[in-house]
């Protein structure tokens, strides 16, 4: 089969593709990294090994395309308002970094016994990280839209534009081609090229695309298509610009982020992305050369050591004298701690100039290899990390790390019904529900236009990640009703339930499920109420296609007209009897029909109850039926949770002297008389846990009641004497 691939592309994709295939299921079943087994294929695969690759311009092309759809999709989930937030951070902390790591690792080359000419290309080497692995492992764990993801995307592009530059720079330096030009001129050349492409990008982005994008919806395919084309074209102008084909797909993904077909778009990709940057890895491990790498095993490990920790350690500092926490810090950080393909190009590019020897291509090569491994088990396993990590890095913190904290409120809260993590689109939702039922709530998010919105609105937010254990020291937790996460990710969600467990919360906790898997794992870990949005909406959708519309005339001679209205939760007349919504005496209209949950009952009488949920169907004239919507729905004043009565449960013993002894609990009907419900009887040492009907009352028996407060003290103040017959009536027949 070795043999067959050779000089036959398709043989020798068919065997690499395999190979890869067999080293993910290996890596999937010891829980390895498919980046780090994919890097295994390419060098099994390549000249080191098994000799497999010939074709290496083939599957350099495949890598590429997959890069630019990788950078593409980053640009086109990137929002342009987030850019003035993270701008500063990003910039401030990409070139700070390039600066520290430049200068420390050239003293720490030179301390090895590397030459000058050496100890620069090594230094330079060390500076740069890898956007495709880092954004590849932010986007697996969905942390790409996290806080410390946003910045690290920041700054990496800082860093890749830092490295084109320094490849202008080194080929203006050596090259023979470049003798007799200005470096000056070459520069400014550079950097006309620059504004023109930003500035053609958003000519197009503003005239262009926006209605090209719409002329193209009409089919997903033709959609699609152009976005890899879109994708691939300014990768290769900006490629043919001097730059490099990152950029050039990053910028075509900003071209679109605020476009309304980015979310189609980006999903579509996503399978054809992953599969392409296979060959990125296997590429990449392919072309390292091991030849050279024997004699620099002592060097690589002191310069692998301080990429793994120094380069984290520079933005630690840069980002915490700036004003963010320690744990946002920290997770930035790990992802700088390896050198990139851009390192791999400087070193090969000083060997062809001439500049540096293979020995130094070797370490740089080896270099590479571990921290790669290395960090991208760090990120992988950022939260447990950061865990051990923690009280170490106080120092790297600020007392008032202000720039999380702007416009926090929640620290002024004394009480608060509900604390809400995530104020997207469901739980900005939620929230206006929470808000019609008078309940106070504290929003916690990392995006600043959304903690904004809701903080002109009078909410009180607090800015920062819930899987961050110091953030919980900002909230009114021992204050808290409910704490509710509308954030979809299993991770999140389990983090967030066992912080709150660590922390002694009391109170309550709803989670999001995006699955039947997920809602079973967050009930056995202890949640006390599931969301599933789209399970909610599919069943609310189903009840509205399962309406009694569908029955009704469509084309009435006389001046009539049919209204289906959903009855919502917080209405006034939820739970209430038809003759008690006065919709006829207020606006003429009549209730036709009431859908509940698929079933339709027509003509219901004046008896019948309705409930949130229910869909109403109102018959009247067509002027009116707006009017008779707003009353059906007209919210009712809810109270605070605090002003609410709670429920109660307490002990009742009962002496020699009552006369409840020998009398069952269905003759003394607790529930009619006092409104309160008996769950269990403690008699002796034995413990009888929902008694029935049938129990009688034994001398010593002690009663567990529960009820309101005040119903509770009704039935404790009254004599255990007094015959049953004498006790009070019944609050409410409804309870019998």
């Amino acid at each position: 089969m070795l043999s067959m691939a050779q000089g036959n592309t398709f043989y020798e994709t068919a065997i690499i593709l395999s190979l890869a295939a067999v080293l993910g299921i290996i890596g999937q079943k010891l829980r390895q990294p498919l980046v780090i087994m994919f890097l295994v294929t390419g060098v099994l695969a390549g000249p080191a090994a098994l000799g497999v690759i010939y074709s290496y311009e083939q599957i350099e092309l495949l890598a590429h395309i997959g890069i630019a759809l990788l950078l593409f999709i980053v640009g086109l989930k990137l929002d342009l308002n987030l850019i003035r937030t993270t701008g500063p951070v990003a910039l401030a902390t990409g070139l700070g970094q390039i600066l520290f790591t430049s200068v420390i690792g050239f003293v720490i080359a030179l301390g090895l016994g590397l030459a000058v000419i050496s100890a620069v290309y090594v230094a330079v080497a060390l500076t740069f990280s890898s956007t495709i692995i880092i954004v590849k492992l932010l986007s697996d764990k969905k942390e790409i839209d996290a806080l410390h993801g946003r910045i690290a995307v920041g700054f990496l592009i800082v860093q890749d534009i830092a490295a084109i530059l320094a490849l202008v720079a080194l080929t203006t330096f050596g090259s023979p081609l470049a003798q007799g030009q200005s470096p000056v001129a070459t520069w400014l050349l550079m950097t006309v090229k620059g504004i023109g492409l930003l500035v053609g990008v958003g000519l197009l982005m503003r005239y262009v695309l926006p209605r090209l994008l719409a002329k193209l919806a009409h089919s997903q395919e033709m959609l699609v298509l152009f976005a890899i084309a879109w994708a691939v074209l300014l990768g290769a102008t900006s490629e043919g610009l001097g730059f490099s084909k990152e950029i050039g797909a990053f910028l075509a993904g900003i071209s679109l982020a605020t476009s309304e077909f980015r979310d189609l778009i980006s999903a579509k990709l996503v399978s054809l992305r992953d599969f392409l940057l296979l060959f990125f890895f296997i590429d990449l491990g392919a072309r390292l050369d091991w030849s050279t790498v024997g004699a620099e095993v002592g060097r690589s490990l002191w310069l692998s050591l301080f990429v793994l920790v120094g380069n984290p350690v520079i933005v630690l500092i840069i980002m915490g004298v700036m004003g963010y926490r320690r744990r946002t810090s920290f997770l930035a950080g790990l992802t700088v701690a390896q050198i990139s393909e851009f390192s791999l190009i400087v070193g090969a590019l000083g060997v062809a100039l001439g500049h540096i020897p293979l020995e130094t291509m070797g370490l740089i090569t080896l270099v590479g290899v571990v921290t790669i491994c290395a960090s991208t088990y760090m990120i992988l396993y950022s939260q447990p990390l950061y865990q051990f990590l923690s009280p170490a890095l106080k120092i790297f913190e600020r007392k008032d790390p202000y720039r999380e904290s702007t416009g926090d409120t929640a620290g002024q809260v004394a009480t608060v019904d509900v604390i809400l993590v995530g104020l997207g689109n469901y739980g900005s939702g939620l929230a206006e529900r929470l808000l019609e039922r008078r309940r106070r709530i504290v929003g916690v998010d990392f995006d600043p236009q959304a903690l904004k919105k809701w903080q002109s609105r009078g909410v009180s937010v607090l800015y920062g990640d819930m899987a961050d254990p110091e953030l919980f020291e900002q909230l009114p937790l021992r204050h808290a009703h409910w704490v509710v996460s509308t954030v979809r990710s299993k991770d999140v969600s389990l983090t967030l339930l066992r912080l709150l467990k660590q922390g002694g919360y009391q109170g309550k906790v709803a989670l999001t499920a995006a699955d039947q898997a997920q809602a079973t794992l967050y009930e056995s870990a202890g949640a006390h109420v599931i969301l599933r949005p789209f399970r909610d909406a599919a069943e609310q959708a189903a009840d509205a296609l399962t309406d009694a519309m569908d029955l009704l005339p469509q084309n009435v001679d006389w001046p009539v007209a049919f209204q289906e209205v959903r009855l919502r939760s917080g209405s006034t007349f939820a739970g209430q009897k038809l003759r008690d919504i006065p919709l006829r005496s207020l606006t003429g209209v009549s209730v036709l029909a009431v859908s509940r949950a698929g079933h339709a009952y027509y003509e219901p009488p004046p008896d019948f109850r309705v409930y949130p949920g229910d869909r109403i169907v109102l018959m009247g004239s067509p002027g009116v039926l707006k009017q008779a919507e707003s009353l059906v729905n007209q919210m009712e004043t809810v109270e605070s949770v605090d002003k609410l009565e709670r429920f109660e449960v307490t002990e009742v013993p009962l002496d020699a002297e009552s006369d409840w002894l020998g009398k069952t609990l269905a003759e003394l009907q607790f529930r009619q008389r006092y409104g309160v419900t008996v769950v269990g009887i403690r008699r002796d040492d034995e413990r009888l846990a929902s008694p029935g009907p049938n129990e009688r009352l034994l001398e010593g028996d002690r009663l567990i009641v529960i009820g309101t407060a005040d119903k509770i003290g009704r039935l404790t103040l009254s004599e255990a004497t007094t015959e049953p017959n004498s006790a009070h009536q019944p609050d409410s027949p409804d309870l019998a």
